[in-house]
């Protein structure tokens, strides 16, 4: 699943090539924004900007009218000039924006809404790893009132923090040294400061203008790229303790461990 800083990067393309372009046609494999776009076309309006919010990727068109989409495990967006081949099949596009100069396809986006932009705006989510200011006092509170669950999961509920996704979890984990099967109460203000400092500070890592598009978290080793995630029974580059594997949580999600640098219960 795509997570917060590959919805962002696709975010900041789009919206380099579309922002302040009228649309010229829009298309869609979706029979609801089809009846939507016949009682209110899209063609014709001013793509205002192209944004991220979490996972969510957005379209904001004039006329307080966004496209809200997400991507879950397999759909992304392409970015093409006019004229220009696609690199998948027609198959697999379900939504098309496209002014005079780029279009823009969704393929195999499997949520896909038309709505007011003060709806999207109005999303359930909590604070964004992502956005130009990040309430980490808010993210702490919303933490805390999950104290029965583990620390993990909680971070993956896009409702107490917004961004982070399956890879950043492991990884953010091991950076912090806590061990991703404690629960929240066990967990101190000190170690929760930490471990959001760390989100944040990676995704901003990854986003950064010429980051390369594949992902980093081990400054140290940047050709291998991540500390702990898809490296079960490997070497921990810390310690040498072989990377633990485990399915957790209500979603049933890989976690990625060291136990010796992640020990369960503090020293």
């Amino acid at each position: 699943m795509p997570e917060g800083d590959t919805i962002f990067r696709a975010a900041r393309t789009l919206h380099r090539a579309l922002a302040g372009k009228r649309v010229a046609k829009f298309e869609t494999a979706f029979a609801q924004l089809a009846r939507i776009d016949d009682e209110s076309p899209i063609a014709g309006r001013t793509i205002e900007r192209v944004r991220a919010a979490g996972k969510h990727l957005i379209i904001d068109f004039s006329g307080d009218l966004s496209l809200r989409t997400h991507m879950r495990m397999n759909g992304s967006w392409h970015i093409y000039k006019t004229g220009e081949r696609w690199q998948r099949p027609r198959g697999d596009m379900r939504v098309v924006v496209a002014t005079d100069d780029y279009v823009a396809v969704g393929f195999n986006v499997p949520i896909a809404e038309l709505e007011p932009t003060e709806t999207v705006d109005k999303l359930d989510l909590g604070p964004d790893f992502l956005a130009d200011t990040f309430d980490a006092a808010e993210a702490v509170r919303r933490i805390r009132e999950r104290g029965n669950e583990e620390i993990a999961d909680v971070l993956l509920n896009q409702r107490v923090v917004a961004g982070i996704g399956n890879v950043f979890k492991s990884e953010v984990l091991f950076l912090a040294k806590v061990n991703p099967f404690r629960v929240v109460a066990d967990l101190t203000d000190d170690e929760l400061t930490s471990i959001l400092k760390l989100g944040r500070r990676l995704m901003q890592q990854n986003v950064r203008p010429g980051t390369r598009e594949r992902r980093t978290t081990d400054r140290a080793h940047p050709a291998e790229g991540l500390w702990v995630y898809s490296r079960g029974s490997e070497p921990c580059r810390k310690c040498g303790t072989p990377i633990q594997y485990r399915k957790q949580g209500r979603d049933v999600r890989g976690t990625y461990w060291c136990p010796k640098c992640q020990p369960a219960s503090p020293r």
